[in-house]
């Protein structure tokens, strides 16, 4: 019995989804950006899986374990949940050429503006990849999504939920309510 493919909203973190404070990872620091809640719930009403596909490099440079990235996404979670929405999976690349820590510095295959993370999410998930975007703040971001061969969209900033609804709409999708 296979799952029925869905198409993916592929969204990158630190500056789409949550305030880029510069190596975000505490709880507390968290921020939205404005409408994140509102955009990530939209996406859930259409159909969408909701994908976070995002570069952790202060996990190289030592900043913060990996343990902490979880521990945001965690909560990151709990307060989606609170407006209704929820994330399907998380992808994070702790990896970085000119890390700190031994383990994790090299050019690994998921940093972006290589596709890992969105390969190993089509791979791991019913996703319908031709109806799927990414979404990102940063041209290695469209450069990943483009490596995958999925739609990808520069978010400028401003309202994500105006944002996302403007690209459902010319995906020809349901908009969901706002």
């Amino acid at each position: 019995m296979s799952e029925t493919l869905r198409p993916a909203a592929f969204l990158d973190r630190d500056g789409v989804i949550n305030v880029d404070h510069g190596y975000t990872y505490k709880p507390e620091d968290l921020a939205f950006i404005e409408g994140a809640p509102n955009a990530i719930r939209r996406l859930n009403e259409a159909g969408y899986l909701v994908v976070v596909v995002t570069n952790q490099s202060g996990v190289a440079r030592g900043y913060y374990g990996e343990v902490d990235v979880e521990r945001f996404h965690a909560h990151m979670q709990a307060e989606l949940a609170k407006s209704g929405a929820k994330i399907d999976a998380f992808y994070s690349c702790p990896y970085h050429p000119e890390g700190v820590v031994a383990a994790y510095r090299l050019d690994h295959p998921d940093r972006k503006p290589k596709p890992g993370m969105i390969l190993r999410a089509l791979r791991d998930l019913p996703i319908d990849a031709g109806r799927s975007f990414l979404i990102g703040d940063l041209p290695t971001d469209v450069q990943a999504a483009t490596a995958a061969n999925i739609a990808g969209h520069r978010f400028p900033g401003g309202d994500l939920d105006d944002f996302v609804a403007g690209v459902l709409l010319q995906a020809g999708a349901p908009l969901g309510p706002k």
